[in-house]
């Protein structure tokens, strides 16, 4: 077992844990986002692409 790289890919698994859990203290802190949802991901929805066919659905119109 070569421990250098070991060290590598736990450094890396690290990284992304800590990108996760700073986007989600973001979205704890901002709340749902209200508007117009990004292109790509209104794209994404259109395409039926799988994972983002598990987010809710967007309102239509003004919201009311």
């Amino acid at each position: 077992m070569d421990l250098t790289k070991v060290l590598a890919q736990l450094r890396k698994e690290l990284a992304n844990l800590d990108a996760a859990i700073a986007s989600l203290e973001r979205l704890q802190v901002e709340g749902r986002r209200r508007g117009r949802p990004p292109k790509a991901l209104a794209a994404a929805r259109k395409s039926g692409h799988p994972a983002e066919q598990e987010l809710p659905p967007t309102r239509g119109g003004n919201g009311r």
